[in-house]
């Protein structure tokens, strides 16, 4: 027998939860405001080769391009974009945001970029916690969905971890370096995240 979709609870999402955009603290990390404060760490994880590779980024950011798209992160609506520090010193390990907000069907996308020297230690995991309990407890959302390359088995595990679930295959959606490489869609859902 098929399983049957949760039904909707109507338009439950509270968009008032990301203005002002909270802090959140996990026991190694606190993810803060992504702003211009940020920039010199911004711009060396997006200019490392494997963080441009693992995220798929062929564009080239300029410091100003940059520094414009940093200074406009406090003023967005509908989208939370964190820095990840860590919360004993206070150090950049990435940045993450939770954006695409479907109001209408109380779902969102997610997308994390660690720099360099933070990636295996699980501060991606831990945020990547936080941000779902953000997700579904204070925003009110049903689904948070993202991509991840094929050849991003660590990155992919870690998301299994955190309760996302492999849906779908974008066939030959990146092309890096000669070679075409699927996306794999995930998502966690809210009552799933729940029982874990």
């Amino acid at each position: 027998m098929a399983r049957r979709p949760a039904s909707c609870s109507g338009c439950g999402v509270n968009l008032d939860a990301f203005r002002p955009q909270p802090e959140l603290t996990g026991p190694n990390v606190i993810l803060r405001q992504l702003d211009g404060s940020h920039l010199d760490d911004v711009l060396k994880t997006v200019r490392d080769p494997e963080v441009r590779r693992l995220t798929g980024t062929h564009a080239r950011f300029t410091e100003p391009l940059l520094a414009r798209w940093l200074e406009s992160r406090p003023e967005q609506d509908g989208r939370a974009d964190w820095a990840v520090t860590h919360r004993e010193d206070g150090r950049f390990l990435g940045d993450l945001a939770l954006n695409d907000i479907d109001a209408d069907n109380e779902s969102a996308a997610f997308r994390i970029a660690l720099a360099p020297g933070a990636v295996g230690r699980g501060y991606g995991t831990e945020a990547t916690r936080l941000v779902l309990e953000f997700a579904f407890e204070t925003v009110g959302l049903h689904r948070v969905s993202l991509e991840v390359y094929d050849f991003n088995s660590r990155a992919r595990r870690a998301y299994e971890k955190c309760g996302f679930v492999a849906e779908g295959v974008l066939r030959d959606a990146l092309c890096w370096e000669g070679k075409r490489h699927h996306a794999v869609v995930m998502s966690v859902l809210a009552p799933q995240w729940r029982l874990r």
